[in-house]
C-alpha cells in the first residue's frame, strides 16, 4: 500500500447553499478526514474556490476528485501535492501581557519566527505568523512552554499553483471556443 500525502483539492464552483456540506459528505463517505478547509471568491468573477488539504494515496484522491466534479455545482475540481503549489496558513497567539515581557528577548523571538504583534494592552499580546504548517506550530510549541498561550487558532491552508494562470481558466477557455459559433 501507497504511503499518505497531503493533497491539496481546489474546487472551482457557482457560490450555492449547501455545496460544502455536499463536498465535505465525498470526504466523509470515503472516511478521509479533512485538514484544513477554505472557501473564498476565486480571481474569476462569481466562481468561488474551495481548497481543501487530506492525507491520502493518489488512487483516492483521483476517486475523490472525480466524485466530486459530479456535482452539479461544481464546475472543476483539481489535486496537487506541496510541491506543484505556493501555499501558506496563518495563526493568531494570544498571550499574557505580563507574561509576555518577561520574556528576554521579545524583540528575538518576533524576529526568529517572523512574527508581528496585532494588538497589545495590559492585559493580553496578540500575535501574527503567517507560515506553512511546521513554523506556525514552532512558536506555538515555543510559545507553550515558556509562557503559555491563552488562545490559539490556525486557518486553513490558502494556495495557488505555480502555473501561469489558474487551471480553470484554461478550462473555460477551451469550452468558450467549443461552443461559440462559427462564423
Amino acid at each position: 500500500m501507497e504511503d499518505k500525502t497531503l493533497y491539496t483539492v481546489t474546487i472551482f464552483s457557482e457560490n450555492t447553499v449547501g455545496l460544502l456540506s455536499q463536498v465535505t459528505s465525498v470526504f466523509t463517505r470515503r472516511q478521509l478526514n479533512i485538514e484544513t478547509l477554505s472557501v473564498s471568491p476565486s480571481a474569476l468573477e462569481g466562481i468561488h474556490k474551495f481548497t481543501v488539504t487530506v492525507y491520502c494515496d493518489e488512487d483516492m484522491i483521483k476517486k475523490v476528485v472525480l466524485q466530486i466534479d459530479k456535482r452539479v455545482d461544481v464546475l472543476k475540481s483539481y489535486y496537487n501535492t506541496n510541491d506543484e503549489l505556493i501555499h501558506q496558513e496563518i495563526a493568531l497567539y494570544k498571550l499574557s501581557t505580563p507574561d509576555f515581557l518577561k520574556i528576554e528577548s521579545v524583540e528575538g523571538l518576533i524576529r526568529k519566527y517572523n512574527a508581528r504583534i496585532l494588538d497589545i494592552n495590559e492585559n493580553s499580546v496578540v500575535l501574527e505568523k503567517t507560515g506553512h504548517y511546521q513554523e506556525t506550530q514552532n512558536l506555538f510549541e515555543e510559545l507553550s512552554k515558556t509562557i503559555g498561550v491563552l488562545q490559539f487558532i490556525r486557518s486553513g491552508r490558502v494556495a495557488i499553483t505555480k502555473s501561469k494562470i489558474e487551471r480553470l481558466s484554461d478550462m473555460l477557455s477551451e469550452l468558450d471556443k467549443q461552443y461559440k459559433p462559427k462564423e
